[in-house]
């Protein structure tokens, strides 16, 4: 498959790759889950990988019994908060290397844009609304290593967030797997919560270009 086809077929169907792995290596699903979450959040340069759609697809899965759901949930918690320890250090001691470097096909500084302007908005809160907008969630812990934000309350934000975030999206997708309209429109049920997900990106970089064309040069 093509570089950009792969992914966005993965995660369109990513119920059934789910149920794939499940079936192909058990109970080492847990691991894989927790290593995608873990570079999602803890990585600069993986934030394409699945975040929201991964935690409700496979906590759909778990309601078929197939993992246990309270398991799940507990280990992706932590991935999450070791995820975004990981990615404050990086930016405390090798922000100012990072952001010197040039686009790659992985990182973007226009991401790193997008995020300030969250953290302008709501300071340190930005850690915990990150957790539930993709792109931001990734630069967000990185950049509050880079500014040096206080470890105390990065740490309280990070594990509030990734409770509210792993636990909301996992036990909804146990709870609402099986009502046949979100079983049988599945794919679309995904695009729904990545386009919602996008959503406070998209107004904020309307009101930032709105914003620049009304201040005079």
């Amino acid at each position: 498959m093509e570089y950009l086809g792969w992914p966005v077929e993965f995660i369109l169907h990513i119920d059934k790759h789910l149920v794939e792995l499940v079936q192909n290596y058990g109970v080492w699903t847990y691991s894989l889950l927790f290593l995608i979450v873990f570079c999602e959040t803890g990585l600069i340069v993986t934030p394409f990988l699945p975040g929201d759609s991964l935690l409700f697809a496979a906590g759909a899965i778990a309601s078929s019994g197939s993992m246990n759901v309270h398991l799940l949930a507990l280990l992706m918690v932590v991935a999450a908060i070791l995820g975004d320890t990981v990615n404050y250090h990086v930016g405390y001691f090798l922000g100012p290397k990072v952001l010197g470097s040039t686009d790659s096909r992985f990182f973007k500084k226009s991401y790193l844009d997008k995020t300030e302007r969250f953290y302008e908005k709501y300071g340190g809160k930005t850690i915990v609304l990150a957790r539930f907008i993709p792109i931001v969630r990734t630069f967000a812990p990185f950049l509050a290593g880079v500014g040096r934000m206080n470890y105390v309350w990065f740490l309280s934000y990070n594990v509030l967030g990734g409770i509210l975030w792993v636990t909301l999206f996992v036990y909804a997708g146990y709870f609402f797997a099986e009502i046949p309209i979100v079983k049988k429109n599945f794919p679309l049920v995904v695009l729904g919560i990545i386009g919602i997900s996008v959503l406070p990106v998209v107004f904020e970089l309307i009101k930032a270009r709105r914003e620049s064309k009304a201040t005079p040069l």
